[in-house]
C-alpha cells in the first residue's frame, strides 16, 4: 500500500521539520509540503515508520541536535528550583523571627521584670590592734564597740518595658531606715541598643572600683583614692553610653564567668549630675560634667581593661557654725585605670589627681589631691586571694567640714566561693589614716558572709 522509497524520503524531513534545524534542507521540506497525501498517512502506520532506522547517510544530522536539546534541558531546572528553595528558607527564617518578636511584644512589661539581690552580714572586730582603730569612709561599723552588722541589703527589680526601654531599681534595707540606690531607665536610641541614655539616679562613670558592684569587688571596701571621688558611687542625672556589640558581650562574659567585671558602662560614656552624691539635692545651680572611656580587649587567653575618666563641677560643703567658703568649691578630677582579670593570675590599678574642697583653717577652699591603689589576685577554683595597696593624700570632701586627710592601707584576703548563692570572706587590713588631727593606726581581722538571692 506504500511507496517504501516515499517512507525513506518523508523520514529525515519529517524528522528535521520537528528539530527546526538544517536550514539548508528548506527547499526539499518545501517539496515534501506540496505532496500532503504522502504527510498525511494513517496514524499507525507513520508512528511505525518513524522508530525505523533510517539510511546511515541520512540519519546523521538529525542526531546531534537531538542529543544537543535533550542535554541542555536538565541544566537550568535544577537551578532555579535550589533558588526557590532558599527564597522560601528566608521568608520563613524571616517570619520566625517576626512571630517570636510580636511574642515578645504581646507579654505584658510586668511579667518581664526579674528581682534579685543580695545581703552582706559582717564581723570587723575578730581582732583589732587598737580599739579607736577603724575605716569611717568605707565601713562606719568598724568603729570602737561595734561588732556584727549588716553592711548592706539589696533588693533589685529590673526588666525590659517596652522594646526600647528598659528600668533598673535598687534599695538598700541595711541600717535604720531603707535608701533608694538606683532608680533609672535605659531608653535606647538604635535598634541594636548600641547607644542608649541613662535617665534617673545611677551610678557616675568615673573609674573601675567605683563602677564595680560590691557583690564583685574583692576587698571588703573600697579605697580611700576612688571613694573619696563620687560620695554613694551615684547621683541623679543624664548619661550617655555607647557600645559596639562586641565590647557589650566581652562585658557580659566578664559578669557571667565570676571574673570581678565592673559591668556594662559602655566604652564612651559622657553624662551631667548634680554633684552632690547619693540621695542629696543639689545644693548649687553647678551641674558636673564627667567623661570616659574604657575598652575590653582579649591579649591570648588574657581579657584586659584599660580606661580614663575625668569630671568637674563644684561642690558644696556640709559646714559646722564659723567654718566659711563651703559653698561651691571647685571640684574636679582625672584617672586612668588598668585591669587584667584573673585567668587565674589578674592585676589591677587605678590612680587619680584632681582639687576638691578642703578645711584649711577655718575655710573651705580647693586643694590639690591625688592618689591611687595595687592589687595582685588570682582564681584558684573556688578562692580568690588577694593583695591590695593603697595611698591617698587629699580630703573627705563628703564629711561635714571636708576635713583634711591622709591614707595608707595594705589589705590581704581571700573569697571562698561556697556556692552561688553563698560566698565567705576573711580579710587583714593594716591601715594608717590623719583625718584632720587624729590618727588612726591598726590592724584589723574581718570576716564577711554574702547571700545572693
Amino acid at each position: 500500500m506504500h511507496d517504501v522509497p516515499s517512507q525513506r524520503r518523508l523520514w529525515p524531513f519529517t524528522s528535521l521539520a520537528l528539530l527546526a534545524l538544517a536550514p539548508t534542507l528548506a527547499p526539499t521540506l518545501a517539496s515534501a509540503q506540496e505532496t500532503p497525501h504522502e504527510a498525511t498517512n494513517d496514524a499507525s502506520d507513520t508512528t511505525s515508520a518513524v522508530p525505523s532506522a533510517p539510511p546511515a547517510d541520512e540519519s546523521a544530522p538529525p542526531a546531534a541536535p537531538t542529543a544537543t536539546v535533550t542535554a541542555l534541558q536538565p541544566e537550568e531546572t535544577p537551578a532555579k528550583t535550589k533558588s526557590d528553595e532558599n527564597d522560601r528558607n528566608v521568608e520563613k527564617d524571616e517570619q520566625d523571627e517576626q512571630d517570636e518578636q510580636d511574642e515578645q511584644d504581646e507579654t505584658p512589661w510586668y511579667e518581664k521584670l526579674r528581682i534579685r539581690g543580695y545581703a552582706q552580714l559582717r564581723f570587723n572586730r575578730l581582732f583589732v590592734t587598737e580599739d579607736d582603730f577603724g575605716n569611717p569612709l568605707g565601713d562606719p561599723a568598724t568603729a570602737d564597740d561595734n561588732s556584727f552588722s549588716i553592711r548592706r541589703a539589696r533588693l533589685v527589680v529590673s526588666g525590659e518595658v517596652a522594646s526600647f526601654l528598659d528600668v533598673y531599681l535598687q534599695a538598700d534595707f541595711a541600717g535604720e531606715d531603707a535608701k533608694m540606690r538606683d532608680w533609672y531607665g535605659d531608653l535606647y536610641l538604635t535598634r541594636d541598643k548600641q547607644l542608649r541614655l541613662r535617665l534617673g539616679q545611677s551610678k557616675v562613670p568615673y573609674g573601675f572600683e567605683n563602677m564595680q558592684s560590691s557583690s564583685n569587688r574583692a576587698p571588703l571596701d573600697r579605697s580611700d583614692a576612688l571613694n573619696t571621688a563620687i560620695p554613694g558611687e551615684r547621683d541623679v542625672g543624664v548619661f550617655a553610653y555607647w557600645e559596639p556589640v562586641a565590647a557589650r558581650e566581652l562585658y557580659k562574659h566578664l559578669t557571667d564567668s565570676g571574673l570581678k567585671g565592673s559591668g556594662d558602662y559602655g566604652v564612651v560614656a559622657l553624662g551631667v549630675y548634680n554633684g552632690q552624691g547619693l540621695n542629696v539635692l543639689d545644693e548649687n545651680e553647678n551641674r558636673h560634667v564627667v567623661a570616659r572611656v574604657n575598652y575590653p580587649f582579649r591579649i591570648g587567653r588574657q581579657i584586659v581593661e584599660a580606661g580614663v575618666a575625668g569630671y568637674i563641677g563644684k561642690f558644696t560643703v556640709e559646714t559646722d557654725p564659723g567654718i566659711t567658703g563651703g559653698d561651691s568649691v571647685r571640684d574636679m578630677r582625672a584617672g586612668a585605670s588598668l585591669v587584667v582579670y584573673p585567668q587565674p593570675l589578674g592585676f589591677q590599678a587605678e590612680y587619680n589627681i584632681g582639687k576638691g574642697p578642703e578645711l584649711v583653717g577655718d575655710t573651705i577652699q580647693a586643694e590639690p589631691l591625688h592618689g591611687g591603689y595595687a592589687m595582685v589576685l588570682v582564681k584558684i577554683g573556688d578562692f580568690v586571694p588577694y593583695v591590695r595597696g593603697a595611698y591617698y593624700d587629699g580630703a573627705y570632701k563628703s564629711f561635714t567640714n571636708a576635713p583634711s586627710a591622709e591614707s595608707t592601707e595594705l589589705v590581704i584576703g581571700s573569697e571562698w566561693h561556697v556556692g552561688d548563692a553563698l560566698e565567705l570572706t576573711l580579710e587583714v587590713d593594716h591601715a594608717k589614716r590623719t583625718i584632720e588631727d587624729e590618727t588612726l593606726w591598726g590592724t584589723m581581722i574581718r570576716a564577711q558572709a554574702q547571700i545572693n538571692y
